[in-house]
């Protein structure tokens, strides 16, 4: 008896188990990108690249349950809901990308919280400063957005905040801000 077809179905399930997991880009990127036989080198072990230490966010990934990711967007810029959307996506791409190596057990948490996102308007720049420093002082990771200025807005804008964190320390930063 040809057994072919089993082996395929197997593969393909194993597959589909590994696309679905928790972090697959890293994971198929990783082993494919920097492969024993490759001439780059990772960028965690390049020589003479400043290393960049965990950031607390980490311990609290261990004590913590609930993580969600807030978006902060300035209402006096009056931007487009096509603007907005972009501007937001620019922002938790850019926290994602700081947390990927300097809080992986945070970034995981809030994966498998669902990764929750609450967008909520500020309205003023000064007010997002304030906000962030805020944040800072929770050790909370923080991300603003600068537009490039070549469509609605002027140039070097900061626009959106992305802050990630527990719930209840999060709340305590945007909790007072209304739904956008």
């Amino acid at each position: 008896m040809d057994f072919t077809w089993l082996l395929i179905a197997a593969g393909s399930l194993a597959l589909g188990y590994c696309i679905g997991s928790r972090r697959p880009a890293f994971l198929f990127l990783r082993a494919t990108k920097f492969c024993k036989n490759s001439t780059q080198t990772p960028p965690s072990v390049v020589v003479g690249a400043k290393s960049k230490d965990p950031l607390d966010i980490e311990k609290l990934a261990d004590v913590l349950d609930d993580f969600k990711m807030v978006l902060v967007v300035r209402n006096d810029l009056k931007m487009g809901k096509g603007k907005i959307a972009a501007q937001c996506s620019h922002a938790t791409l850019g926290l994602y990308k700081k947390l990927l190596y300097r809080a992986p057990k945070a970034l995981s948490r809030w994966e498998m919280c669902a990764q929750p996102k609450v967008v909520v308007k500020i309205e003023s720049e000064e007010d997002i400063l304030v906000l962030k420093e805020r944040a800072k002082l929770l050790k909370l990771p923080t991300h603003i957005t600068i537009d490039a200025g070549r469509t609605q807005i002027a140039p070097n804008s900061r626009t959106v905040m992305a802050i990630l964190g527990p719930v209840a320390v999060i709340d305590d930063v945007t909790g007072g801000l209304k739904l956008l």
